[in-house]
């Protein structure tokens, strides 16, 4: 096995949340941007772009010999697969360079019907073993956006077992939790992260046994003394987070590594004060190396450190009617821009600075350590102790609207990069085999030839005459040629074919390209239209889940049909060794971890077929890379947990044809969704989870200030679990999330299958048992929630 030929120097790539920053990034030396849309994109309070603005930015980036990705990295409601549908051939036709993505309806859609689409795994699917990128591999990706969980060590075994290109985070802000498997917003207001509408909660103040601490709240990644070592890893592109942030942000952290790049190895060690330095002026959180070095990193939430961003620059300590006093922690200029934050939970208030004053005396700027007054726009805001932030320097990179939309007017007309590959098959014929945008057209020429008597026919020659396309929309990328006999073929000849050749290319490609593509879309837009109806299976099935097999005897109720247990090697082994459990292969379903790194990998594959061999066919898929375990097994029942995310019809086709017998509806989705997915047959037996502890945060991040098990209890007075089992974190709700009485609309909208997970509270509890007789009997209960099923899910 090959991995992808390493780069030179890695793709540098940049984040863009406006057109500003999108300039900023191609004016500080980005090899490659990152934008989104104003629909399906993970940061939806960014400006975003529409296909008009991404048209004029790939323009851009094709002449300057620059790439253009756009994030579709969002789930995705069944209601808008139409409008996704249209996206993704607008996409293929403008020809952007790849597409980054979350909800498996993109993969599939694009692999049937957009097949010129380049595929990027958002870092939102939880790749984070070599399992996980050997299923990309097979799927078709040609890039994978890893983990940040991962140490260099790990990502360097990766790249030894695995071929696609591997992409990481350098620089910005962390989720506490591992990306795409966070709840928190969601459940807290129904704005769910994984359809870019995050609240981050995870920022705020949390109170533990009247201790206060920002205990979510990571500080933002910085890896910029790290390069050299995630090459050697096998990174083929490093890149920023920020869509988010502003052109000054960009342009200075884009600049900082660029300037690291561009120095040879054995000389960075030089310039890295000097951007350190830079980096210091993109106003972000306190700089960590997350897991990259390896170990338990202590650096990553640290209680005491406010997760706001900018550079702190004092306290107030005095207050006027409209001005504020504080001794600065760095200097201050007028123009630079600042963010006054409340000792509270509530969001600060910023302004820019039009006067300063140090005492009476109005200046223009001051030093660290002065005593200085800052007229304020806002009269009784703020309150002496509120945290003085700086947010904006007075030099920062600006570019106003209408300037960015000239340059994109400017770019028009791009060219698109053709590779020509030149053939002479006799003396008569030219041939030449024309590659764009991955389609490749094949012409032919007669010619006349002359035995050349000095300079014969070359790749430099044929290079000179290709070169020149004229008012024709191509860039000469590459020219290669098969062995040339020691011939000439008169100039004038050459320059005829050379129009000749592009005028048809040109031809062909309009023709062919809008023929063919909207052939596809309309085929897609058909197949979403005749997906066939579901029929509801007749009976109901109860599955319940629970925490060990000490448990397992529940199987003897009659109202259970089957229980979830979760693959540990305590399980397995107890099962094993007990004959009359080892019996129930068709009513237990093993529920296999969500997180498995290498060394637990070979562990967990051990069990899996141990139990398989035990004649046990079912198991609960969590991630991407649990499909590889089941090779070759198409005698098992594999399911999906709602971890493998299922609100539409195209991902329960997806999912159905990498294996899937039964999906699990999503665990955030409300009931409006849930009847238009449920009508429809996808191949997959749906289930639904009605009674669970939902895991807000599932996390790899230590919090040493918090105990195993303990509690936390927000500004607002919500209280929340806190476990660490195994090096996780996890994150719940003392309120656990139920759909009991609503078991009666839940049928009638076609759902017969359903999950009582009972695993936090063990099923001969006080509280377990309250729940199955809720079960039998269903009622409305008390402290618990129905999450997004009433209110909707944004």
């Amino acid at each position: 096995m090959k991995p992808a030929p390493a780069k030179a120097t890695p793709e540098l790539l940049a984040p863009a949340g406006s057109l500003e920053a999108f300039f900023a990034a191609m004016e500080a030396g980005a090899d490659a941007v990152y934008v989104g849309l104003k629909d399906f994109s993970a940061r939806a309070k960014a400006k975003n772009f529409s296909l008009r603005d991404l048209e004029g930015m790939r323009n851009v980036t094709r002449q300057q010999g620059k790439k253009l990705f756009v994030a579709l990295n969002t789930l995705v409601k069944q209601q808008e697969l139409e409008q996704l549908v249209r996206t993704l051939g607008n996409l293929e036709t403008l020809g952007v360079d790849a597409i980054i993505l979350q909800d498996l309806a993109v993969w599939r859609l694009a692999q049937r019907y957009f097949p010129n689409l380049a595929l990027h795994s958002s870092t939102q699917l939880t790749v984070h073993n070599v399992a996980g990128v050997r299923m990309l591999e097979k799927m078709g990706f040609e890039r994978a956006v890893l983990a940040r969980e991962l140490s260099l060590e790990q990502i360097a075994t990766i790249r030894r077992e695995t071929t696609i290109e591997l992409e990481h985070f350098i620089h910005g802000a962390l989720c506490f939790s591992f990306s795409g498997q966070c709840y928190f917003s969601s459940w807290l207001g129904g704005k769910s992260g994984n359809r870019g509408r995050c609240a981050q909660p995870c920022r705020r103040r949390y109170q533990q046994r009247n201790k206060e601490g920002y205990y979510f709240s990571p500080n933002d990644l910085s890896a910029i003394d790290l390069l050299d070592e995630l090459s050697s890893a096998g990174v083929c592109c490093f890149k920023i987070e920020g869509r988010m942030k502003s052109a000054e942000y960009v342009h200075n952290v884009v600049s900082a590594y660029r300037q690291v790049l561009d120095t040879p190895p054995a000389e960075r060690a030089s310039v890295l004060p000097e951007a350190k330095e830079l980096l210091k002026d993109s106003f972000g959180r306190p700089p960590t190396r997350g897991f990259l070095p390896g170990g338990q990193p202590h650096d990553i939430a640290q209680p005491a450190i406010k997760g706001a961003t900018g550079r702190l620059t004092g306290e107030v300590s005095r207050l006027f009617s409209q001005a504020i006093a504080f001794k600065t922690r760095a200097p201050l200029h007028i123009g630079d821009r600042l963010r006054i934050q409340p000792q509270s939970d509530r969001p600060g208030t910023a302004f820019t600075i039009r006067e300063l004053q140090l005492g009476r005396k109005p200046v223009k700027q001051v030093g660290e350590g002065a005593f200085v007054t800052v007229p304020t726009p806002f009269k009784d805001v703020f309150q002496v102790g509120d945290a003085v932030f700086k947010v904006s320097s007075n030099e920062a990179y600006t570019l106003s609207e209408p300037a960015c939309r000239r340059k994109l007017e400017q770019a028009a007309g791009g060219k698109r990069p053709v590779a020509l590959h030149v053939m002479m098959p006799d003396n008569q014929t030219l041939q030449i085999t024309a590659t764009l945008a991955g389609v490749k057209s094949e012409f032919s020429f007669p010619v006349t030839t002359f035995v050349a008597d000095s300079n014969p026919l070359s790749v430099a020659t044929l290079q000179a005459v290709f070169a020149k396309t004229a008012d024709e929309p191509f860039l000469l990328s590459d020219l290669t040629a098969a062995k040339l006999p020691p011939l000439v073929i008169p100039p004038s000849r050459m320059k005829q074919i050379r129009r000749e050749l592009y005028q048809s290319l040109r031809e062909a490609a309009s023709a062919t390209n809008q023929q063919d593509s909207q052939e596809r879309l309309r085929r897609a837009l058909r197949e979403l239209k005749e997906l066939p109806p579901r029929q509801p299976g007749p009976g109901r099935r109860i599955t319940l889940g629970i925490a060990s097999s000490k448990d397992l005897h529940i199987l003897s109720r009659p109202e259970i049909d089957r229980v979830l247990l979760p693959l540990t090697a305590a399980n397995a082994e107890s099962v094993l060794q007990n004959r009359k459990l080892a019996s129930q292969t068709e009513r237990l379903l093993w529920d296999l971890p969500m997180i498995q790194f290498e060394p637990e990998w070979a562990q967990l594959k051990e069990w899996v077929d141990k139990l398989i061999a035990a004649g046990f066919r079912g198991f609960r898929l969590n991630n991407l890379g649990h499909f590889l375990l089941f090779a070759g097994h198409s005698e098992l029942r594999l399911a999906g947990s709602y971890r493998l995310y299922l609100l539409n019809s195209q991902a329960g086709l997806a999912w159905h044809e990498l294996g899937l017998a039964e999906g699990m509806l999503y665990i955030e989705d409300d009931q409006q969704n849930l009847a238009e997915l449920l009508r429809l047959d996808t191949g997959l037996d749906l289930e639904l989870t009605v009674y669970a502890s939902v895991p807000l945060l599932t996390s790899r991040i230590p919090v040493p200030a918090l105990k195993h098990d303990s509690q936390v209890q927000s500004d607002r007075g919500e209280p929340f679990r806190v476990q660490t089992r195994s090096d996780l974190t996890v994150v719940s709700s003392t309120t656990d999330f139920s759909l009991l009485q609503h078991l009666d609309r839940l049928r009638s909208m076609g759902c017969r299958q359903f999950t009582v997970d009972l695993s936090h509270l063990g099923p001969f509890s006080p509280r377990g048992k309250q729940v199955l007789d809720v079960l039998q009997r269903p009622r409305a209960q008390e402290q618990t929630s129905v999450f997004n099923f009433e209110h909707g899910m944004e």
